[in-house]
């Protein structure tokens, strides 16, 4: 029986072992940080309100990992912290991969000046040293450009404002890769054939090439979530990143760093979570590049 592309497609993905499980690991993280709340309710403690009479607390029922040292539930912090990193993780990979694909495609379906200009912006832009220039972003009080009574002002002010720098310096990659695909799909025949037909430009980048450039899309986006939240980790381990109350992996490896003597499971655990679900996600985009690779030749 013919199998379908699809069904080659997830079993290219099934015998990557690496990626298979680093995708239930992942399914595994993200159910419990959606689970958050559920959680806390069930183990009856919190995750946000200090208690001094527990400050530091060793692990136990129901405090699973202990407390930290405002008596704040460490276990229930790190399921609310990963609910933040993983969506400034995802959210900015997503927003990167769709401008990324929209430049990329209008430069190589296009090519001449417009190309010019904007690759040489993109190639700009990736010259740059990254971290250092977020690091002055980050600095940055966007109540003064937005206004105090926006949606900058809040508690969820500094997540947003993560995600946009995080953004700004993260599309450059898929611009590459989606102009390489919409330069080679559009002299295609099944391209030029949909030209001869009356086929606009917006059709043709919109149905012919946009789903035929999807696959290093989808790899590049899936690739770029790991260091998007090791970005985020880094910022907001340095005080300028995700701001309490609002709690992230990334700031509570920040408030653990003057208890490392006296407590070194504060730094732990959150340190703990980023490595697996980084790394989850390396082997996760590693998989999906050689399910989605057209050349690989598949052992039966």
């Amino acid at each position: 029986m013919t199998k379908t592309h699809q069904q080659l497609i997830w079993k290219r993905f099934r015998n990557h072992q690496l990626a298979f499980y680093a995708s239930i690991v992942l399914l595994i993280l993200c159910m419990l940080a959606l689970a958050a709340g559920w959680i806390e309710a069930l183990l009856g403690v919190s995750h946000d309100m200090a208690d001094l009479s527990l400050i530091n607390s060793p692990a136990g029922w129901p405090h699973l990992m202990g407390t930290n040292e405002l008596g704040q539930d460490v276990f229930t912090r790190l399921l609310f912290g990963g609910r933040i990193s993983l969506t400034v993780g995802v959210l900015s990979a997503l927003t990167s991969a769709l401008i990324g694909a929209l430049i990329g495609l209008l430069a190589g379906f296009y090519g001449g000046v417009l190309d010019s200009v904007l690759m040489r912006f993109t190639d700009a832009m990736l010259s740059i040293p990254v971290l250092p220039l977020m690091i002055v972003f980050s600095a940055i009080d966007l109540k003064m450009i937005f206004g105090s009574e926006s949606m900058m002002d809040g508690n969820w002010a500094s997540v947003l404002k993560l995600i946009l720098i995080i953004v700004f310096f993260g599309w450059m990659t898929v611009a590459r890769l989606a102009r390489a695909a919409a330069m080679q799909l559009k002299t295609l025949e099944f391209v030029t054939a949909a030209r001869s037909l009356g086929a606009t430009d917006i059709r043709l980048l919109w149905v012919h090439i946009l789903p035929n450039s999807l696959a290093p899309i989808i790899v590049a986006a899936t690739l770029e979530v790991g260091g998007n939240i090791l970005y985020e980790a880094s910022l907001s381990f340095l005080g300028l990143g995700i701001q309490p109350p609002v709690s992230s992996w990334g700031n509570m490896l920040n408030s653990a760093m003057d208890y490392m003597k006296t407590d070194p499971s504060l730094a732990f655990w959150p340190g703990f979570f980023i490595l697996i679900t980084v790394a989850c996600f390396n082997f996760f985009g590693d998989g999906m590049r050689d399910a989605l690779d057209p050349h690989r030749v598949m052992k039966h």
